[in-house]
């Protein structure tokens, strides 16, 4: 390649990589409070919440139940109010460690019988939660326990800077809960918290979903635990025009469905993660497990525009980027959905979307009621990157179908080539659905396990076997580099995905370029 066509190149991949978020939401605790007021047992929470001053904390006692719902309304001032539990600072993890069921004897308890536990008045901001526990009255099933955000506030109306720190949040253990969070605002987090429980029989349940705040959002080192979506954006049309969720960051998070839940069955089971209407959205160092077919077919990950009720024609998936994740235990891996046509109006283009370096193992159709699919692609996303990917899956590599995909480059990946490999709707295996739906492809330096080499294009290789554990292919090889990823993995999941590296070991050709 000459250096003008290098530069031009290089330049055109800059164009067409997906923006990452602007904006970071910060959760760093504020400084410490200037005043402390004290809730005993019994006492009247809303009456603290609705007396705060910017530099308040509201200490609650261990153990004790205070009943809702708690409104959070505007206040003067730019400061925080915290609430937090009383009990000493050593009885909860530190601050960036995540908190479990086993730490709630340390918690005050905020329950409701009837509407959500906490509720955010327009303009409310500036309020943190530490170390509290928020659930259903026994034997109670709530729709939201928190509801920050209502579909008809402009965005300088929106809740705004509130944070849920090291919390537990969950429905009932019978009855479920839909929804942890409902997360509609600006500058919102949620870090550090566990998150269960979240089902319905017949109906979609999140552990947190957000759709008409415009964002920042940071979701930080939670484990996040629902039937439906465990985490989800868009899904309800926003009432403003033009509003996308923007400036989304997913980061070391546990997202997953009890086994158990499919044996017991009657819930309402569908994906992991999906995107719906959402810009700017960076996925990084997570963990996905454990999704089979249900009320979908599987895909752990969907990233599946939607105008969802037919008034919001801007929707759009873009500028996604997906990378140093675990994705495992499911029916399929990744959907992308480039145009809803679901109503006349139709939506906005799925695109530049960025799939990195993510380590994605036991994908099985057969055990987990579903395709075994790596990656679905339906109507056509536009540049759409997937690289230096190890993927064992029992189904395709590729399937495709409707429009062609502009702009997609296949690279360094190690997969499992199967029956088909690559194939699409109404098209041979290999070239005839590259040459169809992936029009100029760049497929080059993977390695595809049991493949064809006369089906594909050159530069790649076609192994019949790998030795066991070839996922965990060492850095500067095709597939995963396990060093960057478990380096993007917190502590608390570096314990549940193995990180040993055996650099001895090729699983294919060495990597060159960028």
């Amino acid at each position: 390649m000459t250096v003008p066509a290098l530069a031009l190149a290089v330049a055109a991949a800059v164009l067409t990589a997906p923006e990452l978020p602007r904006v970071r939401v910060d959760a760093v605790p504020p400084p410490a409070p200037l005043r402390q007021v004290e809730v005993v047992a019994g006492g009247d929470l809303q009456a603290a919440l609705d007396a705060a001053r910017s530099g308040d904390a509201i200490l609650l006692a261990p153990g004790a139940t205070y009943e809702g719902t708690f409104v959070l309304r505007e206040r003067p001032g730019d400061g925080w109010v915290l609430v937090r539990t009383a009990a000493p600072d050593g009885s909860l993890p530190a601050f960036g460690s995540r908190v479990s069921p086993g730490d709630a004897a340390a918690m005050p308890k905020l329950t409701s019988r009837s509407g959500p536990v906490i509720r955010a008045a327009a303009g409310a901001q500036g309020y943190r939660f530490v170390g509290v526990e928020i659930r259903p009255a026994a034997g109670v099933f709530l729709h939201d326990l928190v509801e920050l955000g209502a579909d008809d506030l402009a965005p300088d109306r929106v809740p705004h800077h509130i944070v849920f720190d090291r919390c537990y949040l969950h429905g009932d253990p019978v009855l479920g809960s839909r929804r942890g969070i409902a997360l509609n605002g600006a500058h919102l987090a949620v870090v550090g918290s566990h998150l269960a429980d979240f089902k319905e029989q017949g109906a979609d349940s999140q552990a947190i979903a957000g759709w008409c705040g415009p964002g920042p959002f940071l979701l930080e080192g939670n484990y996040l635990e629902a039937a439906a979506e465990n985490v989800m954006f868009g899904g309800a049309d926003p009432r403003l025009p033009g509003l996308v969720p923007s400036d989304i960051e997913i980061r070391g998070n546990h997202l997953a469905k009890p086994l158990a839940w499919r044996d017991s069955g009657g819930w309402s089971v569908k994906n992991l993660l999906e995107l719906k209407n959402a810009r700017r959205v960076l996925i990084e160092g997570n963990l996905l497990e454990q999704n089979w077919g249900g009320g979908q077919s599987g895909f752990a990950v969907l990233l599946t525009v939607r105008n969802q009720d037919g008034r919001a024609p801007w929707s759009a998936v873009e500028d996604v980027t997906l990378r140093n994740n675990v994705i495992r235990r499911s029916a399929s891996a990744i959907h992308i959905l480039a145009h809803d046509d679901t109503w006349p109006a139709g939506s906005a283009r799925s695109q530049r979307i960025a799939i990195r370096n993510n380590l994605i193992e036991e994908i099985d159709g057969t055990r987990f009621a579903g395709g075994g699919i790596f990656l679905q692609m339906i109507a056509g996303a536009a540049d759409v990157v997937v690289e230096s990917n190890s993927v064992d899956q029992t189904g395709n590599v590729i399937t495709a179908e409707g429009r062609p995909n502009p702009g997609f480059v296949f690279r360094r990946n190690a997969v499992r080539q199967n029956a088909y490999g690559i194939t699409g709707t109404d098209t041979g295996p290999g070239a005839p659905t590259l040459e169809r739906y992936f029009p100029g492809a760049q497929l080059d330096a993977n390695v595809f396990i049991g493949g064809e080499p006369a089906r594909l294009p050159p530069g790649n290789q076609f192994p019949r076997s790998l030795p066991a554990g070839w996922t965990r292919a060492p850095a500067g090889r095709a597939g995963v580099d396990m060093t960057a990823l478990c380096q993007a993995l917190p502590a608390s999941l570096r314990e549940l995905v193995p990180c040993a590296i055996d650099s001895a070991r090729s699983v294919g050709p060495t990597r060159t370029g960028s």
